[in-house]
């Protein structure tokens, strides 16, 4: 699964907002919540992101294997 909680760690330590996303990255609110939900993005939206914050793209979404039982 991919988590986005490295970019909200970021935005955490730059001071950024959800607005930020939306008014500075030109991010939908409907994108802002499919982030929030964990859910998917686009490859576009997450370069968005990296340009954003002048970052990688490890700053802003990481792979978490699942787990076999």
């Amino acid at each position: 699964m991919i988590s986005y909680e490295p970019l909200w760690e970021l935005m955490k330590r730059r001071g950024a907002s959800t607005y930020t996303l939306q008014v500075k990255g030109g991010i939908s609110s409907s994108t802002v919540r499919r982030l929030k939900a964990g859910e998917s993005v686009s490859t576009n939206t997450l370069e968005t992101l990296c340009r954003l914050f002048d970052c990688r793209i490890e700053d802003v979404a990481v792979y978490i294997p699942e787990q076999k039982e």
